[in-house]
C-alpha cells in the first residue's frame, strides 16, 4: 500500500469513529433517530408519516440540514482546490464547536442535533473522486457491502486481504459509537466538546502531510 494510501485510510478510519461518536451522542439523546445515518431516518419519517406520529417531522428536518450540510462542505471543498480535505475538515471542526456551544446554553438544546447533522452531511464531502463521494464515513452499508464482496473474491482466489480496509473503517465507526453512548450518561451533549478536539487533531494530522490525493 503506497504512503498515501495508508494516511487516505487512516483519515477515513479517523472520521468513521468521529462520525460513530457524535451519532452516537445524538441517537440517545432523540432517542431513536440519527444525526448521521438519513436511511434510518427515512424510514422512521415514512412510517411516521402513515402512524401520525410526530417524530416523522423531526426526522424530515434532520435529513433536511444533513443534506444542507452536504452541499456546504462540497462548495467549501471545490473552493479550496488540493487543500480540500484540510479545508472541509476545518469547516466540521467550526460546525461541531457551534453545535457543542448551543447544547450549553439555554434554550440552545433543541438545535443542537440538528447542528450536528449538519456537520456529519459536511463530513462526507472530505472524501471525492470525480466530484462524487469516494468515502462514506457517516453510513456503512457501502462499506459493508464492499467488506462482503471483497471477501467473496478472496474465497475464490482474489487478493487476500483486499477486504481488510472496510472492516477496520466499520470498526472504526462502532468503536466510536460505543466511546459516544458511553460518555452520554456522564456528559450529555457536553461530549460533543470531546468531537471538536478530536476533529481538530484530525484536521492538524491531515494539514501536516500537506494535500491529500484525489480520494
Amino acid at each position: 500500500m503506497r504512503r498515501y494510501e495508508k494516511r487516505h485510510h487512516l483519515l477515513a478510519i479517523g472520521l468513521a469513529a468521529l462520525a460513530g461518536f457524535v451519532d452516537a451522542l445524538g441517537f440517545l439523546k432523540l432517542g431513536g433517530l440519527f444525526v448521521s445515518f438519513m436511511s434510518g431516518n427515512s424510514t422512521r419519517m415514512a412510517t411516521g408519516f402513515v402512524s401520525g406520529a410526530p417524530a416523522s417531522l423531526s426526522a424530515a428536518a434532520l435529513i433536511g440540514v444533513f443534506v444542507a450540510g452536504v452541499v456546504m462542505g462540497a462548495i467549501v471543498g471545490r473552493r479550496a482546490g488540493r487543500w480540500r480535505k484540510q479545508a472541509v475538515l476545518g469547516f466540521l471542526v467550526l460546525e461541531l464547536a457551534i453545535a457543542a456551544g448551543a447544547a450549553s446554553i439555554a434554550g440552545g438544546m433543541r438545535f443542537a442535533p440538528l447542528l450536528m447533522a449538519c456537520a456529519m452531511g459536511s463530513a462526507n464531502a472530505i472524501f471525492q473522486r470525480d466530484g462524487e463521494v469516494s468515502v462514506g464515513v457517516t453510513y456503512m452499508t457501502g462499506t459493508l457491502v464492499k467488506l462482503g464482496q471483497h471477501l467473496a473474491a478472496a474465497l475464490a482466489g482474489g487478493p487476500r486481504l483486499a477486504w481488510l480496509p472496510y472492516l477496520l473503517l466499520w470498526l472504526g465507526l462502532v468503536v466510536g459509537a460505543i466511546a459516544g453512548a458511553a460518555l452520554f450518561p456522564i456528559l450529555g451533549l457536553g461530549a460533543l466538546w470531546i468531537a471538536v478536539a478530536a476533529a481538530a487533531l484530525l484536521l492538524a494530522g491531515a494539514t501536516a502531510l500537506g494535500p491529500l490525493s484525489e480520494n
